[in-house]
């Protein structure tokens, strides 16, 4: 099978990457690069995009009923997500629509999916490729039972609110939640850790992923929230996003009169009642308006797009947010990129994430340095690893380098394999990684805001392949992609 990645790999990934354009005059150019990100280094702002390490603020949830063992955590990127009693957060695998079929578990089923079977092939529900090709590292692949570990409950559980119990094949009882079998990850290392699945960011072509799972928002029944890389954007029901004004008072509005041309309240019903962190401002006799931690809310007349911030553009306007990240490494900065703004090295060269699920009945994540390699080497490289270090470097980190957030952290690689290395280990480096997973940046990027490795790949990056760290992008819904909701179809 991965042989056959080359057939596919398009314009997007030549041969070989020499890049000797960019060698020519490298110092030079880096020289100014390097003088022109200290002035950014230590402005890397917290608005509109992240919180600091002081602002504690955290998303708030309906209270629901919870078996004995079942918490809730409070986590930096997923808000409030359910965990075991050691803390351990927990997942579901909701059935997906993929190219040729369907994976993952069915609502209401009473079964799991998810089992001991070591599956050697690949499945061609993914992938445009038949069926049948070897999967690699068949002597470490483990099955999915293993990476996934049931939530078990009690022989004698009961059924508690919208939670359930399943049988396995075994006899034992897994907990389900509305329906769908529950499961922790192997990746997770500690309590409050979502390393398994992500909501934030959800791209076509993926695969059959796993999604953390966690109770609702506590949001008024207009509004929901929308996880994006860097927190929790709220929306109306219709998907459009909500601002507040500096021009505001606790609880006033001064938006009135031009005003109102473009700026529309977010309206409050007749019956509603405050409650928590949302209040209620009378604009008018028969008008209310809603407004969270005391600041009115808005919707912008001239956006067209949903889950945009385009309404930001104005000043003493802003998104908001029921929580947000904190802020990355000191050194990264913010570029203007041609279709949106980036995430980008000291340097100023776009950081990219790496994405892959492999094409097996039990869609294994390949994203990761513990992962195979052969994946991400077949697509950068050719399958040689000089070649993807040339063509995706690695985002080197400083020695003694932390972040703000625990998303970000330090980790030690073999550049030769790709995998994570050893301590002390002869020739490793130590490079950032967002939510343990290295970064890069892109050989072909020339100046900052260049985005040329963005959709690297197969499926646009999606299946296995690269994509910008984008923050914002109003235009083709890169960074906004599709909801957990849209893809469960409720």
């Amino acid at each position: 099978m991965l042989n056959s990645y080359k057939s596919e790999r398009g314009v997007h990934a030549p041969e070989r990457c020499s890049l000797p354009g960019l060698r020519a005059g490298a110092l030079t150019f880096g020289m100014v690069l390097l003088a022109s990100a200290e002035l950014s280094r230590a402005a890397l702002p917290a608005e509109p995009f992240w919180n600091s390490r002081t602002d504690q603020q955290r998303e708030a949830s309906v209270s629901l009923q919870l078996p004995p063992g079942i918490q809730i955590m409070p986590t930096e990127l997923e808000g409030p997500v359910f965990a075991d009693e050691k803390g351990m957060t927990l997942y579901i695998w909701p059935q997906q629509q993929l190219r040729n079929g369907n994976l993952g578990d069915r609502r209401n089923s009473g079964v799991s999916t998810c089992g001991d079977t070591i599956y050697n092939e690949t499945s061609g529900l993914m992938s445009p490729y038949p069926p049948g090709f070897l999967l690699p590292d068949l002597d470490k692949r483990r099955g999915c039972d293993q990476l996934w570990k049931p939530k078990l409950a009690p022989a004698d559980a009961r059924p508690v609110g919208k939670w359930t119990v399943i049988k396995r094949k075994n006899g034992e009882s897994q907990w389900a939640y509305e329906g769908l079998p529950l499961y922790t990850s192997d990746r997770d290392r500690k309590p409050g850790d979502v390393l398994g699945g992500t909501k934030s960011m959800i791209v076509g072509e993926q695969g059959a992923a796993r999604f953390p799972i966690g109770p609702p928002s506590d949001v008024p029944p207009e509004l929901e929230v929308a996880p994006i890389r860097t927190g929790h954007l709220l929306i109306t029901s219709k998907g459009y996003s909500v601002y507040s004004s500096d021009a505001d008072g606790p609880n006033q509005s001064n938006c009135t009169a031009e005003c109102l041309r473009d700026w529309a309240p977010v309206t409050a019903p007749q019956l509603a009642k405050r409650h928590g962190e949302w209040s209620i401002v009378d604009r008018a006799p028969g008008i209310r308006q809603w407004a969270f931690r005391g600041k009115p809310l808005y919707t912008y007349r001239l956006e067209k797009r949903t889950r945009s911030m385009t309404g930001s553009d104005n000043p003493g306007w802003h998104n908001v947010f029921t929580q947000r990240a904190h802020l990355p490494p000191s050194e990264f900065t913010i570029q203007d990129s041609r279709i949106g703004q980036v995430l980008a090295d000291a340097n100023g060269k776009t950081i990219y994430l790496y994405h892959c699920n492999d094409d097996a009945l039990d869609q294994q994540s390949c994203d990761h340095p513990e992962s195979p390699q052969q994946y991400r080497l077949a697509i950068c490289g050719n399958f040689d690893a000089k070649v993807c270090q040339e063509t995706f470097p690695y985002v080197k980190a400083r020695p003694g380098a932390t972040a703000d957030s625990a998303l970000w952290s330090v980790i030690d690689i073999d550049p030769a394999t790709g995998t994570r290395a050893r301590q002390g280990e002869s020739g490793a480096i130590s490079v950032w990684a967002y939510r343990d997973r290295p970064v890069y940046t892109y050989g072909e990027d020339e100046k900052p805001g260049d985005a040329n490795g963005d959709n690297y790949g197969e499926f646009n990056g999606a299946r296995n392949g690269f994509k910008a760290f984008w923050l914002r992008d109003d235009f083709r819904d890169n960074v906004m992609g599709i909801s957990l909701k849209d893809v469960m179809g409720r």
